[in-house]
């Protein structure tokens, strides 16, 4: 009896040390996974001016194109909000990316994560369809993929063309503030939120000028000066999670 308790002990010590072991490996794959490496002496930022915004959706839609997102997900939703004297006001709303993003946080094989330029990313060969950045997000900028995207783009060609693949079944998707042309545009010593080659799409369909981009650590970048000159506000900052989206409030004397 007493062996047989001894061995028990022995084995519950044994299964603890493996649980612990293992925690540490998951924590430290996910946290490996989430920081950024290398450097950057970019900081990627877009500023949304609502009082120019009128809602025409051009900016999803081109979003979806260049993006080859399905039709039944939007990375940049366009949501109405109250009017302000006789304008009508909207809110579009692509994914933050956050300074101290949630989405990042809770992941826990790491597939969400940090660029050095401050773009949060998504992993899709990592994601496991969890959905806990889904639900982590404040600010629902992330999408599920249910099913497997095969059927042609009702977006492409007139909104443009698709630039990166698309994303398998059991994953979530979300904005990516089009890094695919922000990289290239720099590799062809173009300027993002100056060159419209290497901003994201959404900026560069906006007919009203609504969007900007541009590098935040650059003092004269349009985007520095804008809020440097400007009021403005940022979505849920009593969060502490410094989003990268920045908005102009609506003004009637702005057309």
């Amino acid at each position: 009896m007493a062996k047989e308790n001894v061995n028990r002990r022995d084995f519950l010590k044994v299964a603890a040390l493996g649980a612990t072991v293992l925690t540490g490996m998951r924590i430290a794959n996910r946290t490996a996974a989430s920081e950024a490496t290398g450097s950057s002496p970019h900081q990627w930022v877009m500023v949304i001016d609502q009082a120019k915004c009128t809602g025409c959706g051009q900016c999803t839609l081109a979003c979806r194109a260049h993006n080859d997102v399905p039709p039944d997900i939007s990375w940049n939703r366009v949501i109405e909000m109250d009017d302000v004297g006789e304008k009508k006001v909207f809110i579009p709303r692509p994914c933050m990316h956050c300074e101290h993003a949630p989405c990042v946080d809770t992941c826990p094989v790491g597939a969400s994560y940090y660029r050095p330029d401050g773009i949060v990313m998504m992993n899709y060969d990592r994601c496991i369809g969890c959905r806990y950045c889904e639900v982590a997000c404040p600010f629902g900028a992330r999408a599920f993929n249910w099913k497997a995207f095969t059927e042609p783009n009702p977006a492409v060609p007139t909104w443009g063309q698709p630039e990166v693949e698309r994303r398998p079944r059991g994953v979530v998707e979300k904005c990516s503030f089009c890094y695919q042309r922000i990289d290239r545009g720099l590799a062809l010593g173009l300027t993002p939120g100056v060159d419209n080659d290497a901003t994201p799409a959404c900026v560069v369909t906006c007919q009203v000028g609504a969007r900007k981009f541009g590098d935040i650590n650059d003092p004269d970048s349009e985007v520095s000066q804008i809020l440097a000159e400007t009021p403005y506000f940022r979505l849920r900052e009593d969060l502490g999670v410094n989003p990268r989206v920045y908005y102009l409030p609506a003004r009637e004397e702005v057309s």
